[in-house]
């Protein structure tokens, strides 16, 4: 059989294709046992956790592992009354509506939704201004969120299953990108795997995305297995070191090795809004230890910091 070329073609199916998260996969297990036992729906639920770490394809395997529909849907995109109207109005019973990115959700639709929740119908505007109530199916509500406290307590309060997703290790991404390959029918050097993993930052989608650009690379060239020259091309390209650290990135720390700087001065630096700046570049730096915000919320890099700064571009420091 002709191998895939898309990364996306091949997706998790059930539980047991799941790696990492482990305490959480249990949670799930349980509740699905739970729920086939009395022969009722799957709890609501809540999965939080950073971009990329897998909360959309649980969601889908948990839906797959119940056997019922599944309903997808971006918060932003429930932009009006009659917009999530449809969407629960449109699930049976036992269904999973399946709502991502749900703090993008405007507040008077969160409050729609969990009044929907409670009376177990919607309310329509009729021409005669009385609202219309029509009931609606006994579905399984699934949200994920990046930000939970961007959601409405009340919401948040009718979820009986939270689950915090957390970043994985090393070889956790390794088994990921190794079962990837595998499925997909692609050849891979068991360095690259290690490598790949090493430029992940802890997120399962990063690596996935680096595996895709390896086999890019390699069939660009016409060869068939992926090799760690492909891999070193295809980080010079897309301008990744060993880290992970992409252009923005390393820029931002070439800027603290001026010496310590608050946040607006960085993002004037880079150019960016000082919200991206801490919401999307700054969090992985932190963790990774290569930069420290003082009680002053002076930004200033990490004597791991300088290190990598100094091993990757010695002009700078």
């Amino acid at each position: 059989m002709k191998p895939s070329t898309d990364i996306n073609q091949v997706k998790p199916t059930s539980l047991k294709h799941l790696i990492g998260q482990r305490q959480i996969i249990q949670q799930i297990e349980v509740a699905l046992d739970a729920a086939q036992q009395d022969g009722r729906k799957f709890d609501h639920a809540l999965l939080v956790g950073p971009p990329g770490l897998g909360k959309s394809a649980m969601c889908q395997v948990i839906a797959q592992e119940m056997a019922t529909g599944f309903h997808e849907v971006l918060g932003q995109s429930l932009n009006s009354p009659a917009e999530l109207n449809g969407l629960l109005l449109a699930a049976k019973d036992r269904d999973m509506i399946f709502i991502d990115e749900t703090h993008e959700m405007r507040k008077d639709a969160q409050t729609a939704l969990y009044l929907a929740l409670d009376k177990q119908r919607v309310f329509i505007k009729t021409g005669t201004g009385s609202p219309q109530s029509i009931p609606i199916a006994d579905f399984s509500l699934l949200l994920a969120t990046t930000d939970e406290f961007c959601l409405l307590q009340p919401l948040r309060d009718r979820m009986r299953l939270l689950l915090r997703l957390d970043f994985l290790a090393d070889h956790e991404l390794i088994q990921i990108v190794g079962q990837r390959s595998n499925a997909l029918g692609w050849e891979i050097e068991a360095e690259v795997l290690i490598e790949i993993a090493q430029r992940s930052r802890g997120t399962p989608r990063l690596a996935l995305r680096l595996l895709q650009s390896c086999h890019r690379v390699s069939r660009s060239l016409g060869e068939d297995q992926i090799t760690v020259n492909h891999l070193r091309r295809a980080c010079e390209l897309e301008q990744l070191d060993e880290l992970g650290l992409g252009p923005s990135d390393q820029q931002y720390m070439r800027v603290l090795a001026n010496g310590p700087a608050r946040l607006n001065v960085i993002a004037s630096a880079l150019g960016l809004p000082t919200r991206t700046v801490s919401n999307v570049i700054e969090p992985f730096l932190i963790r990774a230890d290569l930069i420290a915000k003082d009680h002053q919320s002076i930004r200033q890099l990490t004597a791991k910091g300088r290190e990598h700064l100094s091993k990757n571009s010695p002009e700078s420091v």
